[in-house]
């Protein structure tokens, strides 16, 4: 209907003006054409603002992330042909309208709106420091309140099942054994649990990835209450000051490249 309304319009122009249809078609491409390579931004700029509100892609006061043109921070202005981002460090980006729906972008509304902001973070296990643990080392471990009760369950499920399959325990190698980097996993999972600024509603998780040349990565993955970027720091900084520091106590080390003063004789 559009292409027969429009046919039927140049047909009604081309017989007031007497000018024959197939030269005024001709004329009136050239002309578009030339509209068209001037004002090439204005009309996609004009076609990627209705899009963008269209798909609600970008409000005003949205946080955005846009590497392509080093923005990062809240949209103050959008208009047919810009869009302006205040950085962070307060500066301005400038981005075009039609880059919004060209190129990939991250809005963080979605987070904002949400019950949390992600945690996702890792601590590097070296391989070496991997090790069964002992009955002696068991028991320093369930003065630890927030594993005491699992230790002692899961003690007793592996004795229960070593005996009953006749398990040779001269060699911790035979049977089922407790860890130390499974305990450890066990008390982040239980400390991310009872912290008071994460969301409990949300997935709370320590799972270990796979090992690299830098060791065995422990990932915590959780959410913040929080969603303010000053606090949620404080928040991740916290947890990880806490978690660096309790590394030690379940006879574990973190990996580090070697420094100056490691060379050092003591």
């Amino acid at each position: 209907m559009i292409f027969a309304w429009l046919a039927g319009f140049m047909s009604a122009i081309a017989i007031l003006t007497g000018i024959p249809f197939l030269k005024f078609a001709t004329g009136l491409g050239a002309i578009s054409a030339v509209i068209i390579l001037v004002f090439k931004d204005t009309i996609m700029g004009f076609v990627a603002s209705i899009q963008v509100s269209i798909n609600d892609m970008v409000r005003i006061g949205d946080w955005i992330t846009f590497e392509k043109y080093g923005a990062d921070g809240d949209v103050i202005e959008i208009n047919l042909a810009t869009v302006k981002v205040q950085n962070f460090d307060k500066t301005i980006t400038t981005i075009p309208t039609y880059a919004l729906i060209s190129d990939s972008f991250k809005n963080w509304r979605g987070m904002q709106a949400s019950g949390g902001r992600r945690i996702k973070r890792a601590l590097l296990i070296k391989l070496d420091s991997v090790h069964y643990l002992t009955k002696e080392e068991v028991d320093s471990l369930k003065n630890i309140n927030l594993i005491s009760a699992y230790i002692e369950k899961r003690e007793n499920d592996i004795n229960d099942y070593n005996q009953e399959h006749n398990i040779n325990k001269e060699l911790l190698l035979n049977g089922r054994n407790l860890t130390n980097v499974g305990v450890f996993r066990k008390y982040i999972e239980a400390y991310l649990e009872q912290h008071p600024a994460i969301n409990k509603e949300m997935m709370i998780m320590a799972r270990q990835l796979a090992p690299t040349t830098q060791g065995i990565p422990l990932e915590i993955y959780a959410f913040s209450s929080d969603k303010r970027w000053q606090n949620y720091e404080y928040i991740m900084s916290d947890i990880f000051d806490h978690l660096i520091a309790a590394v030690p106590f379940f006879s574990l080390e973190l990996f580090e490249l070697p420094s100056n003063s490691s060379f050092i004789k003591k």
